[in-house]
C-alpha cells in the first residue's frame, strides 16, 4: 500500500496538469488500479459500490436545484435585483459594490452554486461599475467574493453532498450555513464601506436620485422568488418535504415565476434545460469519479491507515482540526468542492467525529474553506469564471490582486466560526428547540 498511494497520487496530479477533467482522471486511475491489484473481477466491487453512491435519493435534489436556479435567472431576477440595489444603495460611497455583494448573497440562496452569481454579476454589475469610474480592484473583488457565497448560503449543492457523506440532516446543515454566510457578507460589506469612505474615488456615488415610491416599486420583482426560496428551505427544515421533494417544488415554482413575469418562452425553457443538463452532468461525473476513487483507496487500506495515523498523533485535537482546514484550503485551489468532499469526506468525517467535534459545524468549516479556494490565486475557479466574461482590459494580474483583501476577510471569518462554533450552530439548535 505504501508505494501504491504515491504512484496513484503522482498519476492523478500528472493527469490534472495535462488537462484531463477531474472526473475522468479519478475514474481512470481507480479502474486501472483495481485491475492491477485484483484483475477485472475486482471492478465489480468498485463499480457496484460506486453505483450505490451515485444513485442515492438525496442526489436527485442537485439537478432540481440547478433547474430552479436556471428558471429564476431567466425570469429576469438578476436585472430586477440590480435595479433594486441601484435605487436603494447607488447614492452611497461604494454603494454599487456593496449592492453586488448583497445580490450575490441572494443569488446564493436561489442557486446553490458559485458560478451563477459570478457570471451574472460579471455581465451586469461589472460594466455598470466601470462606467461609473469604480476602482478596478473594488469591482472585480466584490463580484468574485460575493459570487463565492453561493456555496455557503442555503440551499447549497455542496452541503447536500456533504450531508449524504456525513449522514447529517440537510435541513440543519442548511440552517448552519445561514449565519456564517451573513457574517462573510457583512465582512465584505464593511471592508467596501470603509475603503470607499476613506477613499471616495474607489466607489463614487451615482448622481441619480429616486423617491421612496420609486424605491418601493422596485421591490415587486423579487417578492415571489424570495417567498419561493423561504418556502423551499422551510419545508426542508420543518420536515414537510425531503430536500429532493422541496427542490422539485422549487423548480416548478421558479417556472411559474417565469410565466407570471412574462419571461417564459420555449427558447428560455430549452436554454434552462440544456444548462441544467450540462452543469449536472459535470457535477455528477465528478461525484462518480471521486466515489470510485474513494472506494479504491478503501480497498487498498488507505482510509484505515490515515485514520489510525492521525488519531495516534500525540497533539491537541485542535491542531489536527487546523491541519485539516489547511488541507481543505490547499485542495480548494486545484479541485472542485464536490470532488474534495467526495474524496476526503469518507476519510476525515470519521476522524472528526472521533475527536468529538460537531459534524454540522465541521461541514460549515469545509464550505467556508471552499469559498476561499474559489478565490485564492493562482487556480481559484472564480478568477477564471470572471475572466471569461470580463473585458479584455482586465488581466489575470488584476484579478489576482483584487481578491487578496477578500481572501484575508474569508480567513478571518473562518477563524471566527472555528473559535465560536455557535455562529454556525445557534440557528439550527434554536429552531430545533
Amino acid at each position: 500500500m505504501d508505494w501504491t498511494i504515491y504512484i496513484v497520487s503522482a498519476a492523478f496530479f500528472i493527469l490534472l496538469i495535462i488537462g484531463v477533467p477531474v472526473g475522468f482522471a479519478l475514474t481512470g486511475i481507480a479502474m486501472l488500479g483495481t485491475i492491477f491489484a485484483w484483475g477485472f473481477c475486482g471492478l465489480y466491487q468498485v463499480v457496484s459500490t460506486t453505483y450505490s453512491d451515485a444513485t442515492s435519493f438525496i442526489l436527485i435534489a442537485i439537478p432540481l436545484f440547478i433547474l430552479m436556479a436556471n428558471f429564476l435567472e431567466r425570469s429576469g431576477l438578476a436585472d430586477d435585483l440590480y435595479e433594486i440595489i441601484y435605487r436603494w444603495s447607488g447614492g452611497l460611497k461604494g454603494g454599487l459594490a456593496i449592492g453586488t455583494v448583497v445580490i450575490c448573497a441572494i443569488f446564493g440562496a436561489m442557486s446553490g452554486v458559485s458560478s451563477v452569481a459570478t457570471v451574472t454579476m460579471g455581465m451586469i454589475a461589472l460594466p455598470a461599475m466601470f462606467k461609473r469610474d469604480y476602482n478596478k480592484d473594488m469591482v472585480l473583488g466584490s463580484i468574485m467574493a460575493g459570487g463565492a457565497l453561493g456555496i455557503l448560503i442555503p440551499p447549497s449543492i455542496i452541503m447536500i453532498i456533504y450531508a449524504g457523506i456525513a449522514e447529517v440532516s440537510v435541513g440543519k446543515l442548511f440552517m448552519a450555513g445561514v449565519m456564517p454566510g451573513i457574517l462573510l457578507s457583512l465582512l465584505f460589506i464593511g471592508y467596501i464601506g470603509v475603503r470607499c469612505f476613506l477613499n471616495p474615488q474607489m466607489g463614487p456615488p451615482v448622481s441619480e436620485k429616486y423617491t421612496l415610491k420609486e424605491k418601493l416599486q422596485s421591490l415587486k420583482g423579487i417578492i415571489l422568488p424570495i417567498l419561493l426560496v423561504l418556502f423551499v428551505l422551510g419545508s426542508i427544515y420543518k420536515g414537510i418535504a425531503t430536500p429532493t421533494e422541496a427542490a422539485g417544488i422549487g423548480a416548478f415554482g421558479a417556472l411559474l415565476c417565469m410565466i407570471i413575469y412574462k419571461r417564459f418562452s420555449f427558447e428560455n425553457l430549452k436554454s434552462a434545460l440544456l444548462s441544467t443538463i450540462k452543469l449536472n452532468a459535470m457535477v455528477m461525473w465528478i461525484i462518480i469519479g471521486a466515489a470510485c476513487f474513494t472506494h479504491y483507496l478503501a480497498f487498498i487500506g488507505v482510509q484505515d491507515v490515515v485514520q489510525e495515523m492521525v488519531l495516534g498523533l500525540n497533539i491537541s485535537n485542535w491542531w489536527i482540526l487546523i491541519f485539516i482546514q489547511a488541507l481543505f484550503f490547499f485542495c480548494g485551489m486545484i479541485l472542485e468542492p464536490a470532488a474534495i468532499i467526495t474524496l476526503l469526506g469518507p476519510i476525515l468525517v470519521p476522524i472528526v467525529h472521533t475527536l468529538g467535534f460537531d459534524l454540522l459545524w465541521f461541514g460549515v468549516l469545509f464550505v467556508i474553506n471552499m469559498t476561499m479556494g474559489y478565490l485564492t490565486p493562482p487556480f481559484g475557479f472564480n478568477l477564471f469564471i470572471l475572466k471569461g466574461v470580463a473585458p479584455r482590459s482586465v488581466t489575470m494580474g488584476d484579478l489576482y490582486r483584487s481578491v487578496i483583501p477578500f481572501c484575508i476577510l474569508q480567513a478571518i471569518g473562518l477563524a471566527l466560526v472555528m473559535l465560536f462554533p455557535e455562529i454556525a450552530l445557534w440557528l439550527p439548535n434554536h429552531m430545533a428547540n
